[in-house]
C-alpha cells in the first residue's frame, strides 16, 4: 500500500509542476467548449499531442495529430503544420493535459500563440464530437 501512495504523491507532485511550468510560461487552459468555438470560428487549431498508439482510442473530430515526440524531434510532421497555420492559436490537449502543458511551453517560447485545452476525457464528458482515426493517422501522419 505504501509503494502505491508514494506512487501517487509522486504523480501529483510532477503534474502540479508541469502545471505550474505551464502557467509561469503564460499558457492558458481553456476548457473543451471554449477550445471548439475557436476552432469552430477559425481562429484556432486543435492539436492532439498524444502518441500514435494512443489514437485509436479515439481522437477529437477536428483535430490534428501531431505527436509531441515529432515536436521535440525532427519536426516531419509538425513543421509543415506550422507553416500552413500561421497565425493560428494552437490549441493542444493529450490524455492527461500534462504532454499539452509542455508541448504548449516549447510552442510558446519559440513565439507561438497556445492553449492547453486538457484531457481527451474532458472533450468526451463535455459531449464534444470525437472520431475513430483512418489507420494513415495512426502511422503518425496528420489529419
Amino acid at each position: 500500500m505504501i509503494p502505491i501512495l508514494c506512487s501517487l504523491r509522486t504523480f501529483l507532485v510532477v503534474m502540479a509542476f508541469a502545471t505550474g511550468l505551464a502557467r509561469a510560461a503564460g499558457v492558458p487552459a481553456i476548457d473543451a467548449a471554449e477550445a471548439a468555438k475557436r476552432v469552430a470560428a477559425g481562429t484556432a487549431v486543435l492539436v492532439d499531442v498524444r502518441e500514435p498508439a494512443e489514437w485509436t482510442g479515439g481522437v477529437v473530430a477536428s483535430a490534428t495529430l501531431l505527436p509531441l515526440s515529432d515536436l521535440r524531434g525532427d519536426r516531419k510532421a509538425w513543421q509543415p503544420f506550422l507553416e500552413a497555420n500561421k497565425g493560428k492559436e494552437l490549441i493542444l490537449y493529450c490524455r492527461s493535459g500534462n504532454r499539452a502543458g509542455q508541448a504548449a511551453t516549447v510552442l510558446a517560447a519559440e513565439g507561438q500563440v497556445v492553449a492547453n485545452a486538457g484531457a481527451f476525457s474532458a472533450w468526451e464528458a463535455a459531449g464534444q464530437p470525437v472520431r475513430t482515426p483512418e489507420a494513415k493517422d495512426t502511422a503518425g501522419k496528420a489529419k
